[in-house]
């Protein structure tokens, strides 16, 4: 009897072992347990072992936690027949039900619990011992690959490999969650990630806002306009700006000035075109081989639609970049409870974003919050004219040349609720 409850307590042990090894391996941080061997833990670098691993432990965890299973069972029903002196049916009923109260608490849900609330931590302890099993469970883990192949031929499934974007982002927000990576990070990383959705006619400067030059313009005249926008570089058109032929750069032109040159015609270099639909993350990689940091967007009748420079698609990975000669710009302000002003200029994709509307702004016809606006109104919409959207009221209250430059929108109580509950997340 003294040997049968050693045994018993012995597979229980060994039950409740490959539970929790399961529960941890299952739940295990990889990202944390490569910063735990970055730092330099010895038992976190033997641990990344398994990340290689990780079908064949299971398999070897699901082997020996049958066997302890089995093997635990088998000696209660003995134990029972010696100890109660009971029949054979009544034996197997009592030895069934006190060995699922066992094996349930102590060999499955306890262990289970345990481990995963620090799974990198019992992976990195017991690391060599779950490696021995490994190996000596070799030979029937060899007969389950067989089998496993053997199945994978019957019931063909097609497999996707590649990772979408969904889940890589669902994997940031684990990041993110779980400490991995703080809230800067995980927002460059989803900046990556999107990037190469972009197009170039979601940050274009528009053509009404582009200042440019006409080629044969006095130098007195560009250093005017130089002085007074702050930019670095203009393009340069004949007649018309839908006929642009290059760009100046500013310090080139000074230089110039400066030596007495009559006209800025010798530092004009070529200017890059870009269609609208262009990806941004291809128009960077023309502007790095081209060495230019200002492309012209035009349209398919060969008209300039506007102008994208280097920093405008730097900024779609790390943010607004602003320098001492730019105008600091709230595009989202809250003014009171469900009520914000917002830049007509914004984009879609931030304004949805901002409010949590589940829409794709390639569904529409705009780019920009006044030009969605102008499209529901279905006319060039003049101050204090309201049109409604979603759960928002849409007010105008500016316009400039023709184009809507600020709003004011009121949220629906509902939505409000929703957007402060995840401001707060």
């Amino acid at each position: 009897m003294a040997l049968s409850i050693v045994l018993i307590v012995i597979c229980v042990i060994f039950s409740a072992f490959f539970s929790a090894a399961e529960s941890a391996l299952s739940s295990l941080n990889h990202i944390r347990l490569k910063s735990m061997a970055g730092e330099g833990n010895k038992r976190a670098k033997a641990a990344m072992w398994f990340e290689d691993h990780l079908s064949s432990m299971f398999t070897t965890i699901l082997i020996g936690n049958t066997l302890a299973n089995v093997i635990a069972a088998t000696v209660s029903v003995f134990f029972w027949l010696e100890a109660a002196k009971l029949n054979w049916g009544a034996t197997g009923a009592v030895s069934a039900a006190v060995m699922l109260v066992i094996l349930l608490i102590f060999g499955e849900v306890s262990p289970k619990i345990l481990a995963g609330k620090a799974p990198e931590k019992f992976v990195s302890i017991f690391a060599p011992l779950l490696r021995f099993f490994y190996y000596a469970f070799y030979p029937l883990n060899f007969l389950m690959k067989l089998l496993k192949a053997l199945l994978d031929k019957l019931f063909k499934e097609k497999k996707e490999t590649a990772i979408t974007d969904d889940e890589l982002m669902t994997i940031v927000d684990e990041a993110q969650t779980e400490g991995g990576l703080d809230e800067y990070e995980g927002r460059l990383i989803r900046s990556a990630i999107e990037f190469d959705d972009r197009t170039v006619v979601d940050i274009l400067t528009p053509r009404v806002e582009v200042e440019a030059i006409e080629k044969g313009t006095p130098m007195e005249k560009v250093l005017s306009v130089y002085r007074e926008t702050g930019y670095t570089r203009l393009p340069v058109y004949v007649d018309s700006i839908d006929n642009v032929v290059g760009v100046i750069n500013e310090k080139d032109f000074l230089n110039l000035y400066l030596d007495g040159a009559g006209s800025f015609d010798p530092i004009i270099t070529p200017v890059v075109c870009a269609t609208p639909r262009m990806k941004i993350s291809v128009l960077l990689r023309r502007l790095q081989k081209e060495k230019s940091h200002l492309a012209v967007v035009v349209d398919e009748f060969g008209g300039t639609m506007g102008v994208v420079t280097m920093e405008d698609i730097i900024e779609e990975l790390v943010g607004e970049i602003w320098d001492e000669h730019d105008e600091v710009v709230e595009n989202f302000a809250k003014v009171d409870e469900g009520r914000y002003f917002v830049q007509g200029e914004v984009t879609l994709a931030d304004f949805f974003e901002y409010f949590g509307i589940k829409k794709d702004p390639s569904e529409f016809e705009t780019v920009t919050l006044g030009g969605l606006i102008a499209q529901l109104a279905g006319k060039v919409p003049a101050v204090g004219e309201e049109v409604k959207f979603e759960n928002l009221t849409l007010k105008v209250l500016s316009v400039e040349y023709y184009k809507v430059t600020q709003a004011e929108v009121t949220v629906s109580s509902t939505q409000e609720g929703a957007k402060s509950r995840s401001e707060e997340e």
